[in-house]
């Protein structure tokens, strides 16, 4: 019988990394919620028609990289690819961008995505995202806040100076149209010099081409038309009070008119912030605004911003920084010995315990075995400090104290005083 496996790209979490998976995640969520944006769930499976809208059916997302098939009543489903069109469609089908009279919502979401890619480090085919949207803000402190948050989660992981804020603007969807007219014209009189993908997205997103990880296509981009060149006075206004608010708030950037987003629905402003610690996958996170996709599937005109992180690549960043506090992975802090006919009297210690210092991870050896293999398991279980319950002990009310990582000389205390020890 064939051995059973995961499926391509899609990676179980196992015991050892979810600890840093668990930090990262309580983190962000202090972050986010620490600047008013709450909680959205919805489901991973979509109608296919939502990712068509709005990300785009010419998309490479849409052409090759989705889960899309056909349920049992012949719709077709996908998998969502991204976040963004579910957190809209939510916010529309519930009526959450008018429920109060305003149109100003801040929310967040966190939870896997799916694309089929070639699965590489960082890049797997089932990944997980944490995304951050306000909606009904047109002005460019949205944006900015949205920039300044990710900047104090970056320097609470200790990141700060590992990452860079990338920064342009689109314009409006007039502008960009005339750029990508511009930019096709002078891409087709230098067809030739593109390599074989940038051929392919010529006609079908050649905005796509700016970001090519050709040498010669980049080198060839070097005399293409300039997106600045193409703003209308609004969108540089815009791009100029970003900056502006930025710098106010000290937050380094730069700005780099060759960004574009790989989603249509992008328009004003876009960013990523990158690194150069994770080889070809250098970004971290990205985003930007979006201001027609509430009215083009089917709400009302709703300016928005707003970004996504993958939490695969920021675990690899943050681990590569050695940035993770240094006992994250401990499975416990205090870790109990139960000798003999003690089972009652270890549990009622260990809840005891728990509910003196809630703080505190308290594992209990269960199963019994010897002295010699439950000193084994306190060991590997990280602790700092093992109490041992033995059939003396516990008749007199008692429990020694042994600490595993300090030169603190074991103990026999009373029941009672095993809360001081944690204080």
């Amino acid at each position: 019988m064939k051995k059973l496996q995961a499926v391509k790209g899609m990676n179980d979490l196992l015991p050892a990394d979810s600890p840093y998976w668990q930090y990262l995640e309580a983190t962000i969520t202090d972050v986010v919620q620490g600047y008013g944006f709450q909680e959205i769930r919805f489901p991973i499976l979509e109608a296919t028609e939502l990712f068509k809208r709005s990300i785009g059916e010419v998309t490479d997302i849409v052409e090759k990289e989705m889960y899309t098939f056909l349920d049992r009543n012949d719709e077709s489903v996908t998998l969502r690819p991204e976040g963004t069109a579910s957190c809209v469609r939510a916010c529309e089908q519930h009526q959450l961008l008018y429920n109060r009279g305003t149109i100003a919502q801040k929310l967040w979401y966190m939870g896997p995505m799916f694309r089929y890619e070639k699965p590489q480090k960082g890049r797997l085919r089932q990944f997980h995202q944490i995304g951050v949207e306000a909606y009904g803000i047109a002005s460019a402190d949205a944006d900015a806040e949205l920039l300044i948050m990710t900047a104090r989660l970056w320097k609470t992981l200790g990141i700060d100076d590992a990452v860079e804020l990338q920064i342009n603007s689109l314009g409006t969807n007039e502008a960009r149209a005339n750029f990508r007219a511009a930019l096709v014209d002078f891409l087709s009189a230098n067809e030739a010099k593109l390599d074989e993908d940038s051929q392919r997205r010529l006609a079908t997103n050649p905005l796509r081409i700016l970001d090519s990880k050709d040498a010669d296509t980049q080198a060839l981009l070097a005399d293409a038309p300039d997106l600045a060149d193409f703003l209308d006075d609004e969108s540089r206004e815009h791009f100029a009070l970003l900056q502006r608010y930025l710098t106010a708030a000290g937050v380094k950037f730069t700005v780099n008119t060759r960004l574009v987003r790989g989603l249509d629905y992008y328009s004003r402003t876009v960013f990523e912030w990158v690194t150069n610690r994770l080889g070809a996958q250098g970004t971290v996170c990205a985003g930007g605004r979006y201001d027609g996709l509430v009215a083009q599937l089917g709400g009302q005109n709703t300016p928005a911003v707003g970004f996504a992180m993958g939490l695969e690549r920021l675990v690899l960043l943050v681990q590569e920084l050695n940035a993770f506090p240094k006992d994250i992975s401990r499975a416990a802090d205090v870790y109990l010995l139960a000798l003999g006919n003690v089972i009652p009297e270890a549990f009622a210690l260990t809840e005891q315990l728990r509910e003196q210092a809630p703080h505190l991870r308290v594992q209990m050896n269960t199963g019994a075995g010897s002295f010699k293999s439950q000193m084994k398991k306190a060991e590997r279980s990280g602790a700092d400090v093992v109490l041992i319950l033995g059939e003396d002990e516990a008749s007199a009310g008692e429990v020694t104290v042994k600490y595993l990582r300090s030169d603190e000389p074991q103990q026999t205390i009373q029941q009672q005083q095993i809360n001081q020890i944690f204080v």
